[in-house]
Parts: structure tokens; sequence; C-alpha cells
């Protein structure tokens, strides 16, 4: 039975840290440190809905202050940005995305990190369905996601006009409570 009380994306969109991966909300004060950390990986952004690179970089910031991002910090430099979105406290669910890690980071085991942080709190906040959206031609993310234990729901056609003018399919997965993986659980 699901809980009764709902959860305010206030109450999702907290700081949160793991050691030396902090996720702060993402305010103006991370506009530069992220543009700077954004910039080191050019060729990224063709598959993603909106740029945060060069020219772009200003509009795709004032887009994630209007979510409730996160700057992701490892120790003291900033190494890029993730999101929730499309919250739905009544039916209990909360997507994951728009994350960009720095070249730094990907690789490491940071991002695994980084999602079982931001998982195990929104499970803690009462989060039964987590969703991840992801461009059908991004297969890392899609890689990562089934790491995690998530399940393809469907692939949407059509269903996004990227920055580019790309009009993407998207592949829906979701992350029920049960489906975790050992990787996800930290078992070992």
């Amino acid at each position: 039975m699901r809980k009764t009380r709902l959860t305010t994306t206030a109450e999702v969109h907290v700081p949160l840290a793991d050691g030396t991966l902090r996720l702060e909300p993402l305010a103006e004060a991370h506009r530069e440190g992220l543009r700077a950390a954004c910039a080191a990986d050019s060729e990224i952004w063709a598959i993603y809905s909106v740029s945060l690179h060069g020219e772009h970089f200003d509009p795709g910031f004032a887009m994630l202050l209007g979510r409730a991002a996160y700057a992701v910090f490892d120790g003291d430099a900033l190494v890029g940005c993730t999101s929730w979105y499309d919250h739905d406290a009544a039916n209990h669910v909360v997507a994951i995305g728009f994350t960009y890690l720095h070249p730094s980071v990907r690789g490491s085991g940071f991002n695994l990190r980084l999602k079982r942080l931001m998982i195990g709190h929104a499970r803690a906040c009462g989060i039964v369905r987590i969703v991840f959206d992801i461009d059908v031609r991004n297969t890392r993310s899609q890689a990562a996601v089934r790491k995690l234990g998530a399940r393809l729901d469907g692939i949407l056609r059509s269903n996004k006009i990227t920055w580019t003018g790309h009009v993407r399919d998207t592949c829906v997965f979701s992350l029920l409570p049960g489906e975790e993986s050992d990787l996800l659980r930290g078992a070992t």
C-alpha cells in the first residue's frame, strides 16, 4: 500500500551527499562552474534535448533553474548537473534526467553513486516509480539505467524536437521497488 501523505517537490529537491559526492540545488552561483564543466565535451550535446555548450549555455541554464536541478560536485569540483522532473506526488512518481557529467568522472563509478544517492532519497520520500527518459541514440545512458535494474517501458516515437532540430524517439525506462540491481543496492 502506498503512503497517503504526498511528497512535495521541495521535499525531494534537497541537498544530498555521500562522501565526496555532493548535490546542491542549482543556483545562479553555479552558473560559471557548470559552464566550464559543460565546455569539456562539446560533442556529447548532439544527443541532448537542450545544449549547455557555448552560446546555448545560458538558455539551457535558465531551463534548468526552472526544474528541480542540482549542481553535482566531486569534492570541491563542480563536475556536472542532474535533475528531478515530472514529479507526480499523487502517483508517487518522479523522473531523473538531464544528467551531464564531466569526462573526468565518467567510467569511474561516479554516475552509479549519483544514481544510488538520488534513488535512495526518492524511495525515502515515498516515490514508487522512478522514470528515465533517454534519447534512443544514447546507448550509453540506456546501458547505465539497465545496470540499475530499470526496465524499458516503451519507446515514444517522434516525441521531442531537440535543439539541433532532430526529431527524437525517447526510450522510457522505469524502476519500481524490488527491481533494483545488486549493483545499485551496493552488493558486491
